[in-house]
């Protein structure tokens, strides 16, 4: 076998495929989960241009879930933890774009030191270590599942009921605190449903790279519409294709999953991207012919 067969198949190793689909059961499940909290979250983070929030979070996130290991307590109930903790200061302490980006500067290196500092006193497995930076195919255990659904339905009945006045404060935010929406509460209340989003995604993808879920595929949803039904819709198909298709094929392989979904997600972007400039210009051709006759 050649260097680059041996390469090939640690990425790519179908045997037994179906066999081992049994132990990735309850990460399939979670995903479609995670791809619908990520999908419709992230439509706010880019409206809010909280990206850089998302980032800050998850290191926060990661040093929960670092300290629930160490401490052999619940890692996803560390994880959100950790992630509101986060969010709520944030949150408080960054009303404006310029304080919230100082802010969050603060708080990434703080909980990345933090999470490192609690996975070198961890005595326990590498792959446990590993795993909660990169993520973990068959990390999802009954347990973790109950916390992962139950804090999904949390999240998505949160944005049902604040849906409609946050996106008024979003995208307006001015007239709408003019009009009696309570923004800096609107506010407030989606930092910490985010904070709740990014500790979800870190149990599958890592804490290193969460923005995948939870950013990615609402850019490549907004690259081809604009419309505020068809967005969130093609956010959350986005998301629970780039998940579930890393799943998949990290199953057949000795590689962590966070590339495959990765790798898929950005896929997904660059195509929307191709075709939302095709668009743009075939549009702008025709208001051109239109102005010409």
């Amino acid at each position: 076998m050649t260097l680059a067969d041996g390469i090939w198949h640690q990425i790519f190793d179908f045997t037994d495929y179906g066999e081992l689909l049994t132990l990735v059961r309850n990460s399939l499940v979670a995903g479609v989960a995670l791809g619908l909290v990520g999908g419709l979250a992230g439509v706010f983070v880019l409206m809010r241009d909280l990206p850089f929030a998302v980032h800050g979070i998850s290191e926060l996130s990661f040093a929960g879930a670092s300290a629930a290991l160490l401490l052999g307590a619940n890692i996803v109930a560390g994880s959100i933890a950790g992630s509101l903790l986060a969010a709520g200061a944030i949150g408080v302490l960054g009303s404006r774009a310029r304080d919230r980006n100082s802010v969050i500067g603060i708080i990434m290196p703080f909980g990345l030191g933090l999470g490192v500092l609690f996975l070198a006193l961890y005595k326990g497995r590498a792959a446990n270590k590993f795993g909660l930076l990169t993520g973990q195919i068959v990390a999802v255990d009954t347990p973790q599942m109950s916390w992962l659904l139950g804090t999904s339905v949390l999240v998505l009945i949160a944005l049902a009921v604040m849906w409609r006045p946050l996106t008024f404060a979003s995208t307006d935010p001015d007239v709408a605190e003019a009009r009696g929406v309570p923004v800096r509460a609107l506010s407030l209340a989606f930092m910490l449903v985010l904070g709740l989003t990014v500790a979800l995604s870190v149990q599958v993808v890592g804490a290193l790279l969460v923005l995948t879920l939870v950013v990615t595929p609402a850019a490549a949803a907004a690259r081809v519409t604009a419309s505020p039904v068809l967005l969130p819709v093609l956010s959350v198909l986005f998301a629970v294709a780039s998940i579930e298709g890393g799943i998949l094929l990290a199953l057949g392989s000795s590689i962590p999953i966070s590339p495959y979904v990765t790798t898929i997600s950005f896929g997904i972007y660059a195509v929307c991207r191709v075709a939302g400039g095709y668009r743009s210009r075939r549009w702008g051709a025709r208001r051109a012919v239109v102005r010409a006759a």
